[in-house]
């Protein structure tokens, strides 16, 4: 089966396809085109793509399921035109292949105008993140596998199956699609400008390699492993997986399915 169309798409035909034993192949024709990005298929042209999905390779990547335990009380308003429109399900787990993120990343999201992104593409996530800077840090409660559970602030948390994003920003550099394990990222920023000037070039620098390792910065990134994360914010925040948005969460639990879906890579 052909996946073709943004990354809602391909998570859509992925959902269909884990598990089968048969090959998915990926037309890169969306906004973002994350997984094609990290699978390295060619964006440039259809031709192109159409002719790894034929003689290419067949790889099996890790899937990663979300499931809201616990969705906000807060209802939805203007504010938020793009969340989903249907009653909260905790029973539902969510498909992703790239990055779920429950915070600044998912708000982003969720705001963001659709004409603007049919304009300008994934810019019009920046664009929507900038009201969201001065947001306050959230409090969130971690449990990783089997370890205990810790506390932290961030403006964000996210957990991903592998790390590239559009502008060839590299947010998870450790991050491997067949690895079996998840990629845990809390993203901090303090001090209004200078962090986030400074979040920004930690995301360049970690992209080419290099780690900042003092402990003291306005912005910073911690990066961890696992195969499963269970993370609670008590004042409830935006959740998204792939860029979907899935609403205001109080608590999600997240897992991998270590080389569940086959698709065909160059």
């Amino acid at each position: 089966m052909i996946a073709a169309g943004g990354d809602g798409t391909v998570r859509a035909v992925a959902e269909s396809m884990v598990g089968t034993g048969k090959p998915m192949g990926v037309l890169p024709v969306g906004t973002g085109n994350l997984l094609a990005r990290n699978l390295e298929l060619p964006l440039t042209g259809v031709g192109e793509a159409l002719d790894v999905i034929l003689n290419g390779r067949t790889r099996a990547i890790d899937v990663g399921w979300l499931r809201v335990v616990q969705f906000a009380e807060t209802p939805r308003n203007d504010e938020h035109p793009n969340q989903p429109d249907h009653e909260p399900d905790t029973e539902r787990e969510h498909i992703f292949l790239v990055i779920a993120g429950l915070g600044f990343d998912a708000a982003m999201v969720a705001t963001a105008d659709s004409n603007l992104k049919k304009k300008v593409g994934w810019v019009a996530y920046f664009v929507a993140g900038l009201s969201h800077m001065q947001a306050r840090r959230m409090r969130a409660t971690l449990q990783l596998d089997d370890h205990p559970p810790v506390e932290a602030r961030a403006r964000s948390i996210m957990v991903g199956n592998c790390g590239m994003l559009p502008g060839g920003v590299t947010l998870l550099p450790d991050a491997v699609l067949d690895d079996g394990v998840l990629d845990v990222a809390a993203v901090d920023v303090r001090g209004g400008v200078l962090g986030w000037a400074q979040l920004t070039l930690e995301i360049a620098m970690q992209g080419v390699g290099v780690r900042n390792e003092l402990p003291e910065k306005l912005g910073r990134i911690d990066h961890t492993k696992a195969r499963r994360a269970r993370i609670r914010v008590p004042a409830g925040e935006e959740a998204q997986v792939d860029g979907d948005p899935l609403g205001r969460a109080v608590e999600i639990d997240v897992r991998v399915e270590p080389g569940a879906l086959l698709v065909r890579a160059p």
